[in-house]
């Protein structure tokens, strides 16, 4: 017995959507279609793959198995068929990314509108927040994660880019008025921007030194970089943030690095897609460019080790 393509569409989409009238909206035909194929599909099979009543849409146990190989031959069918049209035709369509707040100011601002240009036939959709976003509910086909510590495991697929020290910096004329630091322990007696109450000791690091707690005066507390690196370049105090964020204002010699030696860790930026979603040539192609623009250079990759 071969299985209809269509009918395990008609499977997963149930599935996925949570029963027959949203799979019916989501694939426009009628509720008793899907209905009637997945009661053929069950027929076929010879076996009950989902418990159904007007208030509960539950799998099987066999349901659960063959909803999962569904969905593995639907994305290969989809990976089959766009491998194909990837060679005729360039990635088009809608590109639903999700970041962080500082990912998207910091670390997304200076490429999306080089890839936007890249590929005219792409429309990229960017929806910045600070709260937890469920890429496979909430319809988002790319998650760019900046984090202090791993990842958890997911079903989601991670590619990491990039890792940046954690810094100190401060104004020029916040360190003409206080001094500069000559080692971490100076920074008891100096102002800190800091993120929050409960966060107050920095964690410095360096590798022939080991590490060290160090708390600063609490001069100023927000807990979003962009006002921590305002916060600096005023001269309010010394700020603790991440290399990439501080960059543009270092280099334009608005605020300098404090205790170059010495670094609070560091954070890394993740890619993260669906295995579904991420085969398709649209989301591949941002995925891919996103990857080359925020890969650490040789050079940025040897300072990370000294």
């Amino acid at each position: 017995m071969a299985l209809n393509l269509n009918d395990l569409q008609i499977f997963v989409q149930a599935v996925d959507n949570g029963g027959f009238a949203a799979a019916a909206r989501r694939l426009s035909m009628p509720k008793s279609t899907i209905s009637k194929r997945i009661a053929a599909l069950e027929a076929d099979l010879n076996t009950r793959l989902l418990h159904r009543t007007s208030r509960s849409f539950v799998l099987t146990d066999p349901g659960r198995d063959f909803y999962e190989h569904a969905t593995a031959a639907l994305v290969e069918a989809e990976a089959a068929e766009s491998a194909v049209r990837r060679r005729h035709a360039e990635p088009s369509g809608i590109v639903r990314i999700t970041a962080s707040v500082p990912a998207a100011q910091f670390v997304l601002s200076d490429h999306l509108p080089s890839l936007a240009a890249a590929y005219p036939k792409l429309t990229l959709q960017l929806h910045a927040t600070d709260r937890f976003v469920d890429l496979v509910q909430e319809g988002f086909d790319i998650a760019v994660r900046s984090h202090f510590s791993p990842l958890p495991d997911s079903e989601l697929v991670q590619r990491q880019v990039s890792v940046d020290n954690v810094i100190l910096v401060a104004a020029p004329a916040y360190l003409e008025r206080h001094g500069l630091p000559a080692d971490p322990q100076a920074l008891q007696d100096h102002d800190g921007l800091i993120v929050s109450q409960a966060a107050k000791t920095w964690q410095l690091q360096r590798p022939e030194r080991g590490s060290l707690a160090i708390s600063p005066r609490s001069r100023f507390v927000a807990d979003e970089t962009l006002v921590l690196l305002r916060a600096a370049i005023s001269g309010l105090g010394i700020a603790c943030l991440p290399e990439a964020s501080c960059k543009a204002a270092i280099e334009s010699g608005q605020i300098v690095r404090v205790l170059p030696g010495w670094t609070a860790g560091c954070v890394t930026t993740t890619i993260l897609t669906t295995h579904r979603r991420g085969q398709l040539p649209g989301v591949r192609a941002v995925v891919e460019f996103l990857a080359r623009g925020l890969q650490l250079s040789d050079s940025d990759a040897d300072s990370l080790k000294r």
